[in-house]
């Protein structure tokens, strides 16, 4: 412990001298911008100039060279004329700094985080020169930095200099993780971020209906972060991924052989490319050699309107592409400045030679004797040539350039107070001007809009660009729809799918999907262990419906309404009662009406022989009131027919039970009639006072009142009512009527058996009194049907379904009214009118004897 306190205080003690002496000194090698030019204030720029770079010897045991960048990029001099162009023309404002000029400084990074760190250092502390005994306290000696464009080398930069709060405006680094305030406060960019970009994507792969797609991605920051993005909005839009293979460019032959082998393998016939121009550059020839072709490709704005990458794609491996670009746009006078080389040989002459010699394949080295490369005169024309460096397909991005530096120039003369001139040269403090330049929004002279959101990112735009072949056999890069964030969800997306030609020169819209759609009348069901986008379609079960394609659930239909038989649409349920148009109702009301009018008919045959002996003899006033009880029956039974509703409820059962037990009544009354009229003949028997015409009215008006008594208590307790009964069949409705009092029911069914079994007992007793004058095995007989076919009916009335209970309760109504009608007045009509010699009182008493 005592050791590690001696040393802190050591190291304490080195601080504070050096501290004190405030005495800095460069340690290692100088970096020098390739391009600058001197001025009051100086923009910083960082560009990859070279695309590759030689890596140093690390092994520790000598000091490692610097690094040797390879392989000139002409997009970076674009970027690099982008921003002198900018800084000319405010020089030669007069309205914009007016008396302030703008300097620059330009570094190449070759595409490396270290070197683009180091660049960017440099920047700040100003240390190309190796003086000696500076102080180390001063002044950034940039405003600002322009660039870097690629989001790995952006965030190393952000992330290193963002303690200064120098700002960084990159014009192509989209990185959704960039916009992260916290880690690079100072980072700002004039194109949109990824988040905005794979929301689009994915917005566009789901509008062409691929729910299954593979996925390449850049192995780093930007790949890595892009297809993240991409993919939490595509599981929001219901589609998956069967791959996600990264790639660099640096990887082993090996590697990339298991990506074609991926890919080959794979089901899905849609790539998203997340990647830029130089990583399918080299996937190019491997996926020619592989003949991995016919695949539908989405794309970047990092490669999809990249003019070169369309030139080697000699195969049409990416004929059809489709992906978001960029919104082209154009600044005046931009075009003819990038393709003046005369300000880049005077603002780098270093650089220059290599640019030259690059840019129309000549050497200045007289000791080259290679004989494709032949010397250069300095007379050579750049009309005479056509590569990168006059492609100007990436004028947005030459904008975005364009679009940083006027934002710096803006936010100094709003904080130098410049109106007339600039009253001061000073250069602003770092945080100042950085809290200004976020606030900054202002429009260039073509009109366009320019500011940033609190994540330092512009508005998200897009143009939705499709790779077509014109007829000479020319990539043409065809603008088919926009995409616009700032417009309602709905309406981000705008697509001419008609214009757009797919891979393969297909007019087809291209399938990519795990599963077939589900058609409306099934759901899905995910396939265990398989993405969602895998799945089996199950059919809706009875009752439940799906109207859309790819139904997650089936809904239920509402209780009113059933599925049809393709389980796509709810229908109403067939409404099912007895009714008076179908066979069985007009059967029924036919029998009825029929039963009422024969005994309408017995009735006025009895009525016209009322005073012969056989009418006389079986008590006429109750067989009158008896066949008028027996009318009602036929007629209460047209109630249990048609649609049920309050009043018919309550009609059918009451009227039911008060007529029934009316006939059952006036059945017992003759019955007691017979016995007591047998008792009669008896000598010295008096029977016949005791139930005599009057005693007859009060026993039928009595029993009759009983089961009035209990009707009225079932419906004031709890009457019948209609019902839709919805049990006993799935498809159809059944209108019924509901007990309301099931004891009311069974009370007025139970009055009516008492009846009919006493009844049927005394007919039994009396059925051995003498044949002319004894109608009690009539009675019996008539009884006995009676009873059967009320046992009968209870089974049956609880077992039939639907509107077979009704048909079940009338047929047991008709069938009882007629068992007693004929069984009680036939014989007797059929002596009336067949026999009428037996209609005598000497015939009727005839055979009356006394035992």
């Amino acid at each position: 412990m005592e050791y590690i306190f001696t040393l802190l205080h050591v190291v304490m003690t080195i601080i504070n001298f050096s501290g004190a002496n405030e005495i800095c000194s460069l340690q290692g090698e100088s970096a020098y911008p390739v391009l600058s030019k001197d001025g009051d204030i100086i923009v910083g720029g960082i560009f990859p100039f070279h695309s590759t770079w030689e890596v140093p010897n690390l092994s520790y045991l000598v000091k490692p060279h610097s690094f040797k960048c390879r392989s000139l990029d002409f997009r970076a001099f674009q970027y690099s004329q982008s921003l002198i162009f900018a800084i000319e023309e405010i020089n030669n404002s007069s309205s914009l700094l007016p008396g302030v000029s703008l300097g620059y400084k330009v570094y190449d990074t070759c595409s490396s985080i270290a070197i683009g760190v180091r660049m960017a250092m440099a920047l700040v502390n100003g240390n190309e020169n190796s003086i000696l005994d500076e102080p180390c306290t001063k002044p950034a000696q940039v405003q600002t930095i322009i660039g870097e464009t690629y989001s790995s080398v952006s965030m190393a930069i952000a992330n290193t200099i963002g303690s200064f709060s120098i700002p960084v405006i990159s014009h192509y680094a989209t990185c959704e993780c960039l916009s992260d305030k916290r880690k690079y406060p100072s980072f700002l960019r004039t194109i949109p971020s990824d988040y905005h970009q794979s929301r689009a994507l994915a917005e566009m792969v789901s509008h062409f209906g691929w729910t299954w797609v593979g996925a390449i991605r850049r192995d780093d920051d930007y790949g890595n972060s892009g297809m993240a993005a991409f993919v939490e909005a595509a599981e929001q839009l219901g589609i998956c991924l069967e791959y996600s293979i990264p790639f660099f460019r640096t990887y082993s032959q090996e590697k990339v052989l298991r990506i074609i082998e991926q890919i080959k393998s794979s089901t899905s016939r849609v790539i998203v490319g997340f990647l830029d121009n130089w990583d399918l550059e080299i996937l190019l020839h491997v996926f020619f050699e592989h003949n991995v072709t016919g695949y539908q490709w989405v794309g970047t704005e990092a490669w999809i309107f990249d003019s070169e990458l369309a030139t080697m794609d000699k195969y049409n491996i990416l004929q059809g592409a489709i992906g978001l670009a960029i919104p082209k746009t154009t600044v005046t006078g931009l075009k003819d400045f990038i393709l003046d080389i005369h300000p880049l040989k005077s603002a780098g002459s270093a650089i220059f030679t290599e640019f030259w010699e690059a840019l129309f394949k000549c050497s200045h080295t007289l000791q080259n004797d290679s004989e494709d490369v032949s010397p250069c005169t300095g007379e050579e024309k750049l009309s005479d040539v056509e590569n990168t460096f006059t492609d100007m397909t990436l004028m947005p991005i030459f904008s975005n350039v364009y679009k940083g530096v006027y934002a710096v120039a803006h936010t100094l003369h709003k904080l130098l107070g410049c109106t007339q001139t600039c009253p001061a040269k000073k250069q602003p403090d770092p945080v100042t001007f950085l809290e200004h330049l976020k606030k900054m929004h202002f429009k260039t002279k073509d009109g366009e809009e320019v500011y940033f959101d609190k994540n330092g990112d512009p508005a998200a735009k897009y143009e939705l660009i499709n790779w077509q072949t014109s007829k000479e056999n020319q990539h043409e890069f065809v603008t088919v729809g926009h995409y616009d964030f700032s417009h309602p969800s709905d309406d981000h997306l705008a697509l001419n799918t008609a214009s757009i030609v797919w891979a393969q020169n297909s007019n087809q819209v291209p399938i990519s999907v795990c599963s077939e759609s589900c058609p409306p009348g099934t759901r899905k069901a995910v396939q265990k262990g398989k993405p969602i986008c895998c799945f089996d379609c199950i059919p809706c079960a009875e009752g439940e419906i799906s109207n859309i394609s790819d139904s997650i659930k089936c809904e239920q239909c509402n209780q009113d309404y059933w599925s049809n038989p393709r389980r796509d649409e709810c229908i109403k349920k067939k409404i099912e009662y007895l009714s008076y148009d179908e066979t069985m109702g007009i059967l029924l009301t036919a029998v009825s009406i029929t039963g009422a009018f024969v005994t309408m008919v017995i009735a006025l045959i009895f009525f016209r022989y009322k005073n012969t002996p056989i009418v006389k003899a079986n008590n006429s006033e109750l067989s009158f009131l008896l066949l008028f009880s027996l009318t009602l029956c036929f007629l209460c039974s047209l109630t249990f027919i048609g649609q049920p509703s309050i009043w018919s409820c309550m009609l059918r059962h009451t009227a039911f039970g008060i007529t029934f037990v009316l006939c059952i009544s006036c059945v017992l009354g003759k019955t007691i009639v017979v016995l007591m009229a047998f008792r009669a003949t008896i000598p010295g028997s008096d029977a016949m006072k005791w139930f005599g015409p009057l005693q007859q009215r009060l026993s039928v008006l009595t029993f009759t009142l009983i089961q009035v008594l209990i009707c009225v208590l079932w419906l004031i307790i709890s009457p019948p009512f209609p019902f839709k009964n919805l049990n006993n069949y799935n498809d159809k409705i059944i209108l019924e009527c509901n007990l309301g009092s099931a004891v009311g029911f069974w009370a007025v069914l139970g009055y009516i058996g008492f009846l009919a079994l006493l009844c049927f007992v005394l007919a039994f007793l009396a059925r051995k009194l003498p044949d002319n004058f004894n109608e009690a095995k009539f009675i019996t007989f008539s009884m006995l049907i009676f009873c059967a076919v009320w046992i009968t009916f209870i089974p049956a009335y609880v077992s039939s379904p639907g509107k077979f209970t009704v048909a079940v309760e009338i047929f047991a109504i008709l069938a009882s009214s007629f068992g007693l009608l004929f069984c009680i007045f036939l014989p007797k009509c059929y002596i009336i009118i067949m026999k009428p010699e037996k209609n005598t009182k000497k015939q009727i008493m005839g055979k009356v004897s006394v035992k």
